[in-house]
């Protein structure tokens, strides 16, 4: 079994260039983009220009959930849980983002989990309200972090419960599965 921390971001409300900081992929010298996600590293700076140019390309609206969506989602992320027949110990949704703690098989993916919590959570959206006017509740990319050990699992899940301005925090009970 292996433990994963899942955040990913709704459509548009963080862009590349962020004045909050951003992993992107950017030009350091004539040559390739380079990504800026290596681990214990400083985000990306404010880049104005970077977030204008990505604010422009969006098909759509930024996307702030409400309560009710929050609600709906996290619903949603329990019973897909259990029908995988993973372990969901903690999960949050803010207006523009969502933490997830998880246990998996080891041979589950972190994209497979992923995939299918994005997808069935858009599906839950888009069955009692209108597909955003972009096509997209979600940002196509995510963090993924595997926990290693128990202090681990314990430290993200505590993160989670604790996160600020959170409309829905749900933790598994002990023995819950």
């Amino acid at each position: 079994m292996r433990a994963w921390l899942l955040t990913w971001t709704t459509y548009g409300t963080w862009l590349p260039g962020d004045k909050r900081g951003s992993v992107t992929r950017v030009r350091e010298t004539p040559g390739p983009r380079r990504l800026h996600n290596v681990p214990h590293t400083p985000y990306d700076r404010a880049l104005p220009a970077l977030e204008a140019a990505a604010r422009s390309a969006l098909k759509g609206s930024p996307i702030f959930l409400t309560l009710p969506q929050a609600e709906r989602i996290t619903t949603q992320f329990r019973e897909t849980a259990a029908y995988r027949g993973w372990r969901l110990l903690a999960s949050a949704v803010m207006r523009n983002h969502v933490h997830l703690v998880v246990v998996a098989n080891d041979e589950v993916t972190s994209a497979d989990l992923l995939r299918t919590f994005k997808s069935y959570a858009s599906r839950a959206l888009n069955a009692a309200w209108a597909r955003p006017a972009g096509g997209r509740w979600w940002t196509t990319s995510a963090s993924r972090r595997s926990l290693k050990d128990a202090r681990a699992v314990e430290a993200a899940v505590k993160y989670v419960r604790e996160q600020p301005g959170a409309l829905v925090v749900s933790i598994a009970e002990r023995g819950e599965d």
